[in-house]
């Protein structure tokens, strides 16, 4: 969408370093440019979200994980803002079972379990908070492989309040900016603490806590498109920033 946007606003395909200012410079959207530049030169115009979709191009894949007893709002706002944006964004249980219960007895029906995804067609990780949910999302041997496998390939981690020390327990904050839910901050090893409602470095996106959940679903959402798609979606959700 947004490099349809600056194609739109320049007449042309726009060129690599207009693009990255655009979308995250990461290996798969990297490919995925090349593919939509190969299908735009044999179409002579942008291709639409159909013609893509056929093509297999399709767009950024986000799994938000749920184990029991994590914080509700957090991770459920974070799949409702990005699902407003039509980014699709799976709700995955790693429990076992499709229903998963908050940390505050709100159960909510999952899109699959975590043994049904295809993590080879997720562009983002997304760890919600909450107690003992970050707990029972860091003894799930499966998740924590794939969170490797990510930071490893630069892929794109988020994590709210107690669950950014998921990622530091793991190593991955070395030297990046962080934040997490007071009280959390030794539980980042080697990263620079900030006190932001949320923060991105490189991969890395951090939220602090509940309050902050609209503030982190917006980060990534300007992450995966750009700032003009995240502000005008706070105008939309009547959120001041």
């Amino acid at each position: 969408r947004s490099i349809r946007k600056l194609f739109q606003s320049k007449g042309r395909f726009p060129d690599e370093a207009e693009r990255n200012q655009r979308s995250p410079g990461n290996a798969r959207n990297k490919f995925r440019m090349r593919s939509i530049r190969k299908l735009f030169q044999s179409k002579g115009r942008f291709p639409d979200e159909a013609e893509l979709k056929m093509e297999g191009y399709d767009m950024s894949r986000v799994c938000v994980f749920f184990g029991t007893g994590y914080e509700e709002i957090e991770a459920l706002t974070v799949v409702d803002i990005l699902r407003r944006q039509n980014i699709e964004t799976l709700m995955v249980s790693v429990t076992g079972e499709k229903t998963v219960t908050g940390s505050h007895q709100i159960s909510v029906q999952m899109d699959c379990l975590i043994e049904d995804v295809d993590f080879n067609t997720v562009d983002v990780i997304v760890l919600p908070g909450g107690m003992p949910g970050t707990k029972n999302l860091e003894a799930c041997g499966m998740l924590m492989e794939q969170v490797d496998a990510f930071a490893a390939a630069g892929k794109t981690l988020c994590a709210i309040c107690a669950a950014p020390s998921i990622l530091g327990h793991r190593g991955l904050l070395k030297g990046k900016k962080a934040i997490a839910y007071p009280g959390f901050e030794e539980e980042l090893t080697g990263a620079d603490v900030t006190y932001e409602p949320a923060v991105r470095d490189e991969n890395i996106i951090t939220g602090r806590g509940m309050g902050c959940a609209i503030d982190f679903g917006l980060l990534i959402l300007e992450y995966l498109e750009d700032k003009p798609a995240s502000d005008a979606m706070a105008e939309k959700i009547i959120y001041k920033r």
